[in-house]
Order: structure tokens, then sequence, then C-alpha cells
């Protein structure tokens, strides 16, 4: 058994990391044929892209893949901790599990990993409230699944197999993408910039970034494949590089990805203390790399940025907010922000709604703080109560809202290109996304998903936009 260890998670020093390749023993293959498996996924798209990684190795093993989890043989659930809300998703859900396992289904095989299982005090949990969960793993030995499934079955007892610390780079591990014209390739592993809010840099560890030449032909491996987009992942794909090269970050990455001639490149999550003119430079001059950029802001407040350990003010943030617009024809910012974080008073608050009326963001992703164990600043004293945090959100809402459907309705008239995922919930509609990756829902004949058409944009709300091909 390993389990989380908080301290060492902490640690950062220099290493050499080694890359390895991915391979699996030919014992484990088809070990489960006419065995079905449900995965859930919490979280953020290096989350989505870890579980498309799961599906492939468990597919592997001869497991089918279903949507109904009440009637599968193994269930994964791949977590998320950044907040409380998506730990009291996951316990909800093996709380569920729990049931069926009891009336049932006494053979279901249940496991957890993701972010969740590399806390400590979620081992702890499981170790005594939970021990109809068979297995746990972590982000760090994603790839041992296949062993760690197969000592589960032979041993028939509870197996955890957590790395406390970050292990080598794993190239060529199995993929099964969700879809075959956008797809999500990795380009550095875990943070080292140590928010006091966040647990990410314990869960996912130090930064890493692959070779450029991995990542290089993974894209052009895609492109060979048919698909049109990739979305290059990290939890701060600004810093890739810096524990590789001298000279060569993410702008020189974004230059020779562009060039594979896949038609669109997107990136995220990006971190304004990292971004550079270089990028900024190489985004506005090659077309194929789409002008959206997310710049998570988190605060208004100078005073609560720098409780939160972000590293930049205000005013930087918003030099940099006017270089990109500056320098970036048509580009769209989306962004985060916390409300209610411990010492923010009414006055914090307003220089958060100053910013958003100023920066007219075209998304927001707004929370109400959540505190996250052994985080620093989960040390602080929290004075702001839930319904004033509440209210808080809801004003800032009004007031990031209001902006979303100007910015939407500057477009009415205009044609726009979309990537073309599916059907719209309203059924008779196609729905994609622009350039600039603003939602549209769109009518129009003989579309095939993964196309990118023309659309004339008729009409603007809030969240989305709606068109008819041209």
């Amino acid at each position: 058994m390993m389990l989380p260890n908080y301290k060492e998670a902490r640690k950062r020093q220099k290493v050499d990391y080694k890359t390895i390749k991915y391979k699996i023993d030919n014992k484990y293959i088809n070990s489960f044929n006419n065995k079905t498996y449900f995965i859930k996924t919490y979280g953020c798209q290096m989350n989505e892209h870890d579980s498309e990684n799961i599906s492939a190795m468990i597919e592997e093993l001869g497991f089918k893949k279903i949507e109904d989890y009440e009637k599968a043989d193994l269930v994964i659930l791949n977590t998320c901790s950044i907040r409380e809300n998506a730990h009291n998703k996951a316990f909800g859900m093996l709380g569920r599990l729990k049931h069926i396992k009891e009336t049932k289904n006494s053979n279901l095989i249940i496991g957890l990993c993701g972010c969740m299982a590399q806390e400590e005090g979620v081992i702890d949990q499981i170790l005594n409230d939970y021990r109809f969960v068979n297995f746990v793993f972590g982000t760090h030995n994603l790839y041992e699944l296949p062993i760690i499934l197969d000592k589960t079955i032979k041993e028939e007892k509870q197996v955890i197999e957590v790395y406390p610390k970050e292990k080598d780079l794993v190239e060529g591990m199995p993929v099964k993408r969700d879809k075959s014209y956008k797809a999500y390739v990795n380009i550095i592993y875990g943070c080292d910039k140590f928010c006091t809010y966040c647990i990410v840099p314990y869960t996912r560890g130090s930064q890493r970034s692959r070779k450029k030449e991995d990542i290089i032909d993974e894209v052009k491996t895609l492109v060979k494949e048919g698909y049109k987009e990739v979305t290059l992942l990290g939890q701060n794909v600004n810093a890739y590089g810096k524990d590789l090269y001298k000279e060569y970050g993410l702008g020189e990455l974004l230059e020779d990805v562009s060039k594979t001639n896949i038609k669109r490149v997107r990136f995220m999550t990006s971190h304004p203390w990292d971004f550079t003119d270089s990028m900024i430079d190489t985004i506005s001059k090659y077309k194929n790399i789409m002008p959206s950029i997310h710049l998570p802001i988190q605060s208004g407040s100078s005073k609560i940025l720098k409780l939160m350990g972000r590293r930049y003010t205000k005013e930087s943030y918003l030099e940099l907010f006017n270089k990109i617009k500056e320098k970036i024809d048509n580009v769209s910012i989306s962004t985060d922000i916390i409300v209610g974080f411990p010492n923010e008073t009414e006055e914090d608050f307003k220089e958060t709604l100053d910013i958003c009326e100023y920066c007219k963001f075209d998304n927001a992703f707004t929370f109400i703080y959540s505190k996250r164990e052994n985080t620093p600043a989960a040390k602080l004293i929290d004075e702001v109560s839930l319904e004033e945090k509440e209210e808080r959100l809801q004003r800032l809402n009004n007031v990031v809202n209001k902006y979303f459907l100007e910015n939407n309705k500057k477009l009415i008239g205009s044609e726009v290109l979309v990537l073309t995922e599916g059907i719209s919930e309203k059924k008779d509609m196609y729905y994609g996304y622009t350039e600039t990756n603003k939602l549209v829902n769109f009518t129009g004949e003989n579309i095939n998903f993964g196309d990118i058409v023309k659309v004339e944009i008729l009409e603007a709300k809030t969240w989305s936009l709606d068109g008819h091909v041209k």
C-alpha cells in the first residue's frame, strides 16, 4: 500500500525526469473479455484526457464501455479536488455505488482515481468508511492501472497505490479519444505556483514538460488522422519548457504546432505571471492559433491577489490584458473569479466588479471561495458570511452576464467559422464553437461532425449564438 503525503508533495527540487515508454504486459490483454465498464469524470480538461487514457487501457484488458453504471462490472470515478462541491459529488456517487453493490451486484468492482486520490484526508475516509471501494490510484501512476486492477482481483482486498511524489514522464500511453475531430494534448504536468487556495500543486506534483518533439509528433499524427483541432493542456501551460529548455517556451511551441497545419490550435490554462510577449506575437502571427485566451484574474483587488499568492497585481494584469487586446485581432478573453476569499472586504469586491466593467470579459467562471485541506488559505480567519458571499456572487454574475450578451450581440449579422461538434439540445440544430470559442447553435444541410462551416449569426443570447450556414 502506498499513501499520499502532503509534506512530500510540497517538495520542489531540481530533478531530471526520465521519459519512459508505456508498455502493457501481454498477460493482461483481454483478461477481462465480456466485462463492461463505466467511467465518471469530474473536473478539468486534464481529467477528461486522463479518462481517455483510462478507457483505452481498460479496453485493452477486454472491457466494453457502457453508459449505464448500474449495469457495469467495473465503475471508475476520475475525481477533482479543486472545490468542495466536486468532493461532495464524488462521495455521493460512491454512496450510490455502495447501494448497487449491496443490493444488485455484489461483484461490482469500484475504483477511484484522480486528484482526490492524492489527498491524505480522502484516503483516510476511504480506509475508514468506504471499505467497499476496491482500489484507488493517483495522478502519478495512471499508467499502472492494468497492474492495479489485476492485483485487486487476485488479492481480493482493497488496493491503494498512490505515489506521494511525481515519477517519470510516460509517453505512448493508449488513448480512446471522445471525438474524432478535436483532441487534447498534454504538454506539461503539475504546477509550482502554490496559490494559497489551491491544492493542485499537491495533487499534480512538480512542473514537468514533455519534450517538444513528442508533442509535435503527436499533433502530426492527429493531423494525419483527420483531426481539425488540438487543445494544448497543462495546469499552467505558460510555464511550458522552463524545466527543459533555456530559450524555448510556449510561444515557440505554439509556432511549431501551428506549422503542422492543424486547422485549429488552442491552449489552457494560462497563468498571467508567465504570459510572455513571445506568446502574444505568435498568436497574432498564425491564423490557426485561435484568438481565444483564458486568463484567470481571480480577484480585482491587489490586496486579495497577494493573499492568494498570485504573483501579480491588478495593474500588471490590466497591462497584460491591454497588450493582448491591442496585438491580437478579434481576441476574446475569458477568466476565473473567486468571491468571498478570506479577508475580502466590500471594497475589495467592488474592485473586482470594476475590473469586470473595464475588461468586459467574453466569458467568466465565477465561484465562491472553497477551503481546501492543508492549503495556506485554509488557515486564514474567514469572517465573510456565506450569505454575503452568495450575494456577492449574484452581483458579480449580473455584471459579467451583461457583457457576455453585449459582446455576443456585436456578432449579429456577421459570418463566423464554426467547428461542428454535434446535434444541439434543440434537436433540430447543430452546435459548435467559433474561433473565439463562442457556442453557436445553427441550421444547415449536408453537414458532418468535424466540418468547419461558415455561419451567419442571426440571434445573440447570453451564453450562445444562433445562426444558419451560408
